[in-house]
């Protein structure tokens, strides 16, 4: 008997971990960080009911750290073995857990030096030598090609469409026949999205495990450029600076390419484009690299007109750099991450360019409840940076056409053609969103559909 016990992404949209037991094998799908409210964060400290190194192996399926994030503390607590995702995927796990080791560290410190932790002293959750030695466990396995993660259990990764390198995970255990299949659909992209292919369909499962970040609500209809061009266009008449909160890895080089191509196309001003992140710097590198996973011709990317880095985008890595553009005037744009304003150098934007009411904050995507950018989507007055209130007087405004999910139509043109598998299970959305997608699944395709919670525990076959 298959079993699969959900401990992270369930009630919650972060935290991927789903456990799957099988003979005398168990295999972790993705190992990713709880973000968000404290009552979420803290569960990032509190030990998982099962031994670390008691599981065989780690499967992801794609980079983002609700994905990883928990891949060093796993290491640190024990895990020995292999760390299996694409290639694309490996290059920017490198990138994302040692960025989000110094986070954690910086985090730490700055507690401690402002005596605001009530532990003595303050400490990450882990640090970048934990990083390290998660990311010699990685192993790359391309796309469509079946791969034995510990036996009766394979694998084979499908093009999600969601970022570079995402994938869904088709399983099979094959210690019966005919085989049992498991379907995780991980973080399914958008149709005709910017950068990236569509999803590929989902193939026929006993089992599907399936994200409803977007469940209970579809995107705007209305063109992202139009969106797009219309937001510069009110922020470029304010005169201050647009600050843009955006992943680092995905969504900033989706910006600066539809940035540029809006300026090409004379439907915004030209103006200076700041991408101020070093992860995001490094990430462009590795969009060229990866040219298979999305849908840029060579021509795109070559310089010095790269649509990624082309004439109008200064690409700032240095400290120093970063900190001088405090004193950059209007109109401009800023890009820099974390995408929820959780951490990183946008929190340092934030503080100088909220209380300026000629400025602009753009949001972009989902934000997990308990983040900055969620409670800058509420309307709250101050945001919290650093221990200060800092008063909100930029305009917020938002282009939720960016979104790297499905909106919960394309989820249901994604499922459309899938045979009725035994069950689904629904995963990685909030309460209201995952409720209101089971609800669609079963009256529209008569679906038995579940709603796990942290720590249920399912049997799977007969």
């Amino acid at each position: 008997m298959a079993r699969i016990t959900f401990y992270g992404a369930a009630g919650t949209v972060t935290g991927s971990k789903y456990l799957v037991e099988a003979g005398q094998a168990k295999v972790l799908v993705d190992c990713g960080l709880f973000q968000g409210l404290k009552e979420l964060r803290l569960l990032n400290w509190k030990k998982l009911p099962f031994e670390a190194n008691s599981v065989d192996a780690v499967v992801l399926t794609h980079a983002h750290i609700d994905h990883t994030g928990f891949l060093p503390r796993f290491v640190r607590d024990g895990f020995r073995h292999k760390i299996v995702c694409t290639p694309a995927t490996k290059e920017l796990t490198k990138l994302l857990l040692l960025d989000s080791a110094k986070n954690q560290k910086r985090d730490a410190d700055y507690l401690n030096r402002k005596h605001l932790s009530k532990h003595s002293p303050a400490l990450p959750l882990y640090d970048a030598q934990d990083a390290r030695r998660a990311l010699k466990r990685l192993k790359s396995v391309p796309r469509g090609e079946w791969y034995e993660l510990a036996d009766p259990i394979w694998i084979r990764f499908h093009d999600a469409g969601h970022l570079l390198g995402s994938n869904m995970i088709e399983m099979e255990i094959r210690d019966r026949d005919p085989a049992l299949r498991i379907l995780f659909s991980g973080d399914v992209g958008r149709y005709d999205a910017p950068l990236y292919f569509d999803p590929s369909p989902p193939t026929p499962c006993d089992y599907l495990i399936c994200e409803s970040t977007y469940g209970d609500r579809d995107h705007p209809d209305e063109d992202v450029m139009d969106i797009l061009a219309d937001r510069v266009n009110k922020a470029y008449q304010r005169g201050g600076v647009m600050l843009f909160a955006a992943f680092a890895v995905g969504r900033s080089q989706q910006l600066i390419y539809l940035l540029q191509l809006l300026m090409h196309d004379g439907r915004i001003p030209k103006i200076p484009i700041y991408l101020d992140s070093p992860m995001a710097v490094d990430a462009t590198k590795i969009f060229r690299t990866f040219s298979q996973d999305h849908d840029l011709s060579e021509g795109q990317l070559a310089p010095p007109n790269s649509v990624l880095d082309g004439p109008s985008v200064e690409l700032v890595r240095d400290h120093n750099r970063s900190k001088q553009l405090n004193n950059v005037k209007g109109p401009a744009v800023i890009i820099s991450s974390s995408g929820m304003m959780t951490g990183g150098r946008i929190l340092f934007h934030l503080k100088r360019r909220l209380p300026d009411p000629k400025n602009t904050i753009l949001l972009g995507g989902f934000m997990a409840a308990g983040t900055r950018g969620r409670d800058l989507q509420e309307g709250r007055p101050f945001i919290r940076i650093h221990g200060q209130d800092v008063p909100v007087r930029a305009a917020i405004d938002s282009v939720s056409g960016l979104s790297g999910h499905a909106g919960r139509s394309e989820l249901l043109r994604w499922l459309k053609d899938l045979p009725k598998p035994k069950k689904v299970f629904i995963t990685h959305g909030e309460p209201d969103s995952a409720a209101s997608f089971a609800k669609a699944l079963e009256e529209q395709y008569h679906f038995d559909t579940v709603i796990p919670q942290l720590g249920d525990s399912f049997e799977l076959g007969e």
